[in-house]
C-alpha cells in the first residue's frame, strides 16, 4: 500500500510540475488615439479644474439641487439598472463557479439496513464509503476558463457603469428640458399679456370708428395662437415629468416637480487627452474586456488537444458492526489515476481553435471600433459645444438690442411723444428674441451632458478590477 501511495505522491508532483497554459498570453490591442481633441484646440479652448467629475457625481457641476436629488434617486430605484446589475452578479457567480474547478471534489456514500431471509447474505447491510478525484490543470484549460469568466464579469461591471451613467444622462438632459419648459411658458405667458393689451387698442379703435375690423380680427388671432402656444408647454412638461419619474423608480401618478425659473449654467468641461478616453469609457472599457475572453477562449480550444487526467481516491469500511469495525478484512481503499484522450473528431478541435481566434479578432475589431466611436462623440461634443457658445453670445447681443428698443419706445409712450402701440411691438420682439435664446442655452446644455457622457463621466477603467 505504501508504494502505491509514494507512486501516486510522485506522479501527481511531476503533473504539477510540468504543466502549463496553452494558448496565447493576453494583450490589450492597440488603439491609435490622436494627440489630442482637434475641437479643443484654436479659437476655443476651454480651462477649468480637474476635479469637474466629483467622484462620478458629474451632474453637480451644474448647481442644482434638485437634480442632485434625482440622480441620487436613479441608483436606487431604476429598474433597468437593478437588471444591469442583476447581469453582474450574475456573471460574477459564474466566475467563482469556474474558479473553484481548480479544486478536488469530496463525497460521501453510507448505507445501513437490515435483512431477513434464508439465503446467504450478499453485501453487508452497513457501509460507509468516502472518496475524492481532482482533474489537474495541466494545459491552463481551466486557468483560461477563469480568465474568460472573470473577463467577462468585469465586461458586465463595465455594462453597469455605461446603463447608469446613461441612465444619469437621460434624467439630466429630460430635468433641463423641463425647466425649459417652465420658463418657456412664463415668456409665453408674457406676450399673451401684451397680445391682449394691443387687442384692447384696436378695439378701441375700431369702436370709436379710427380702426378697421382687420386689425381687429388680427389682434384677436396673435392673441389666440400665443394663448395656444403657452398652453401646448404643457403637453411636454407633462411628458417630461412622467419620464422623471420613471427614471427615478416613481409612479407617474406620484410624481411631481413645481415650476422653477430657469438656471442655465454651464460649466467648462476639460476634455483631456485623447488617450485618457481608453480608461475613461465604459463602454470601452467593457468592448475590452470581451476581447480578454475571447482571447482565453483561444486556450481553451487549444487545450482540448491535450488529455484530461483525473486523480482518485477513495476509501471506507463494510459490515460495520461494534464487534467488526476495527478489523482490516472490513476495511478497503483505492488509488489511482485515468486519463482520456480524443483520437479522432474530424478535425472539429482544429475548427474550433480557428473559430476561436477569428472571434478574437471580431472582438479586437470591436474594441477599436467602439474607441473610434468615442473619440468622434468627443469631438462632436466639443464643435456642438463652442458652435452654439458662438451663436448663444450673438442671440444674447440681439436680445439686449430688443430689449433696449422696448426701452426707449416705452420711455416714448411714457413722456407722450410715442405710440403705445409701437412699444407693444418692441416688447414682442424682445420677448421672441428670449424665446431663441432659451432654446439656444438649453441645446447647449443639452451639448454639455453629451459631451461629459461621452468623457465617461468620471467613470475610470480600474473599477472594474473591484467591481464598482
Amino acid at each position: 500500500m505504501m508504494k502505491r501511495v509514494l507512486s501516486l505522491a510522485v506522479l501527481t508532483a511531476v503533473i504539477v510540475l510540468t504543466a502549463c497554459t496553452v494558448g496565447p498570453d493576453y494583450h490589450r490591442p492597440k488603439v491609435e488615439t490622436p494627440a489630442f481633441y482637434k475641437e479643443a484646440y484654436g479659437a476655443w479652448r476651454q480651462a477649468s479644474p480637474q476635479d469637474v467629475f466629483h467622484h462620478g457625481a458629474w451632474w453637480t457641476v451644474y448647481n442644482d439641487s434638485v437634480l442632485n436629488r434625482l440622480e441620487k434617486q436613479v441608483d436606487v430605484s431604476n429598474q433597468k439598472l437593478k437588471a444591469a446589475e442583476a447581469a453582474y452578479h450574475e456573471a460574477r457567480a459564474m466566475a467563482a463557479e469556474a474558479h473553484s474547478s481548480l479544486f478536488p471534489t469530496a463525497a460521501a456514500e453510507g448505507a445501513v439496513g437490515k435483512m431477513r431471509g434464508t439465503m446467504p447474505r450478499p453485501t453487508a447491510p452497513e457501509s460507509l464509503t468516502v472518496g475524492g478525484s481532482w482533474e489537474p490543470d495541466l494545459w491552463g484549460r481551466i486557468h483560461r476558463e477563469i480568465e474568460g469568466s472573470t473577463a467577462r464579469a468585469q465586461a458586465n461591471a463595465a455594462d453597469l457603469a455605461a446603463a447608469r451613467l446613461s441612465l444619469q444622462a437621460v434624467l439630466a438632459v429630460d430635468y433641463f428640458d423641463l425647466r425649459a419648459q417652465d420658463e418657456l411658458k412664463q415668456l409665453l405667458e408674457r406676450i399673451v399679456e401684451t397680445d391682449k393689451k394691443s387687442l384692447q387698442i384696436v378695439r378701441y379703435q375700431y369702436d370709436s370708428g379710427t380702426g378697421s375690423s382687420d386689425d381687429a380680427l388680427l389682434a384677436e388671432t396673435r392673441l389666440e395662437n400665443a394663448r395656444a402656444k403657452a398652453i401646448k408647454t404643457g403637453v411636454r412638461r407633462a411628458r417630461l415629468l412622467h419620464a422623471i419619474a420613471v427614471l427615478v423608480g416613481d409612479p407617474p401618478a406620484d410624481f411631481f416637480l413645481p415650476l422653477r425659473p430657469y438656471n442655465g449654467y454651464v460649466p467648462d468641461i476639460p476634455a483631456g487627452i485623447p488617450s485618457s478616453l481608453l480608461e475613461r469609457r465604459p463602454d470601452i472599457a467593457a468592448a475590452e474586456r470581451m476581447v480578454a475572453a475571447a482571447n482565453a477562449k483561444i486556450g481553451i480550444a487549444t487545450a482540448a488537444w491535450f488529455p484530461d487526467i483525473t486523480l482518485s481516491a477513495s476509501a471506507g469500511y463494510t459490515d460495520m458492526t461494534f464487534d467488526k469495525v476495527l478489523q482490516a478484512p472490513m476495511g478497503f481503499w483505492a488509488l489511482g489515476a485515468g486519463f482520456t484522450e480524443t483520437l479522432f473528431n474530424a478535425g472539429r478541435r482544429s475548427d474550433r481553435i480557428t473559430a476561436a481566434k477569428a472571434g478574437f479578432d471580431r472582438s479586437a475589431a470591436m474594441y477599436r471600433q467602439t474607441a473610434l466611436t468615442a473619440f468622434r462623440q468627443v469631438e462632436d461634443g466639443l464643435s456642438s459645444l463652442r458652435i452654439i457658445s458662438q451663436a448663444c453670445d450673438e442671440q444674447s447681443a440681439a436680445t439686449r438690442h430688443t430689449w433696449r428698443i422696448e426701452q426707449l419706445a416705452k420711455r416714448r409712450y411714457e413722456s407722450g411723444t410715442g405710440d403705445y402701440r409701437k412699444e407693444l411691438k418692441a416688447r414682442t420682439v424682445w420677448l421672441k428674441n428670449k424665446i431663441d435664446l432659451l432654446k439656444l442655452r438649453q441645446s447647449r446644455l443639452d451639448e454639455s451632458v453629451a459631451l461629459i457622457r461621452a468623457l465617461g463621466g468620471g467613470w475610470n477603467a480600474s473599477q472594474v478590477t473591484n467591481g464598482k
